[in-house]
């Protein structure tokens, strides 16, 4: 097994080379760069960017610029600005060296877990992540829990009454539920009853009302799940359909089987044969795909959600800065959702032989 875990450690590293240098290809011919948002502020909309510039860090004297010179830079609407300041913002913005070594610099510095500042930020991209992690981890959390809740024993009810009118019915309500996207749930909730046309039952947006911190703990609580339920709702829908079914295909497939037939011809009970040898088989693959379930849940489910409700996690930021061309936030998200993503998945294969130690990944035939 150490040699198995070795050899996915290593292949990681290729893994992660490949998926950086493609993002970081794709970024490269897409328009509207950070000098580019710069540009297009300080033209069109006055001196609201120079502030975020200044506070980025960035070197002193930037807003000098001669606004009668004319500029032969390859920037769009650039023109009317002095080629110095240009100069000025690909220096800052590290534009100034070829695409090759900037790759290079940032997988060293990343290997290293040096992430730098945010482009518009005064704050360490590292620091701003994990200022936000919280509440991604709580939505992530949550969502796996509940969707575990509802789904297994769903799933096995499903499993025992195959056929029936029960399964037919909880089916139908599983793949509606598959069917619509999480978000255009969420919008729904909010219209029945985030005071839309209906009813004004819960808010619209954060994980806290501004006076959280006046509460008592009790009240703390409370207020804490009134904020979340809508969200929650939103994200579980899709989450237990997909568990639900797997459950239940998991259990038919070994009810099915010979082992179950020789129990029950000894003599045991329907739950002694389900939960006592059934069970253990058939939860394999669930349990072990859980680590998998709470990441999809925590990075990929919860980043429409988290616009759509104003919540102010790992979701909502990297929207943002995608938008403000942050590439430092951009490629940090990235690089870590990417690396957390590779263990869970070796994660997820070690759950496989804890659950059931007759699987081992070093006998398999190659």
């Amino acid at each position: 097994m150490g040699a198995y875990i070795l050899r996915r450690i290593l292949l990681m590293i290729p893994t992660l080379f490949g998926v950086m240098a493609i993002s970081f290809a794709v970024v490269q011919f897409a328009p509207g760069g950070p000098v580019e948002q710069v540009i297009s502020k300080l033209t069109g909309q006055g001196g609201d960017s120079t502030e975020r510039i200044s506070g980025g860090g960035g070197e002193g004297g930037m807003t000098n610029f001669d606004a009668a010179a004319i500029s032969s830079s390859k920037y769009r609407g650039a023109q009317g600005l002095d080629p110095e300041f240009i100069a000025k913002l690909e220096k800052q913005f590290g534009f100034d060296k070829p695409p090759l070594e900037r790759f290079f610099m940032m997988l060293w510095n990343y290997a290293r877990f040096d992430f730098g500042k945010s482009y518009f930020r005064d704050i360490s991209v590292l620091d701003l992540i994990l200022e936000k992690m919280p509440v991604s981890i709580s939505i992530g959390l949550w969502v796996t829990l509940l969707s575990y809740l509802i789904s297994i024993p769903l799933g096995i009810r499903k499993a025992v009454k195959d056929g029936s009118s029960f399964d037919t019915w909880t089916s139908a309500v599983v793949i509606i539920g598959y069917a619509i996207p999480g978000f255009l749930f969420a919008i729904l909730l909010m219209v029945l009853f985030a005071g839309g046309s209906f009813f004004d039952w819960f808010p619209l947006r954060g994980l806290t009302s501004d006076n959280w911190h006046e509460l008592s703990w009790p009240a703390r609580i409370l207020d804490y799940f009134w904020h979340i339920t809508l969200p929650l709702a939103a994200l579980v829908l899709s989450a237990f359909a997909t568990t639900t079914l797997l459950t239940k295909n998991s259990f038919l497939d070994e009810i099915r089987k010979q082992y179950v037939v020789t129990a029950r011809a000894k003599g045991l009970s329907e739950r002694r044969v389900l939960y006592g040898h059934v069970f253990r088989n058939a939860m394999l693959i669930v349990i072990a795909g859980f680590p998998g379930a709470f990441i999809s849940a925590f990075f990929t489910g919860s980043l429409l959600i988290e616009n759509i409700f104003s919540l102010d996690g790992l979701g909502l930021l990297g929207y943002k800065s995608i938008l403000d061309r942050d590439y430092p936030v951009v490629f940090a998200n990235l690089y870590i959702f990417s690396l957390i993503g590779l263990f869970v998945s070796l994660l997820s294969d070690l759950m496989y032989t804890w659950v059931d130690p007759r699987i081992d990944f070093e006998r398999r035939d190659v």
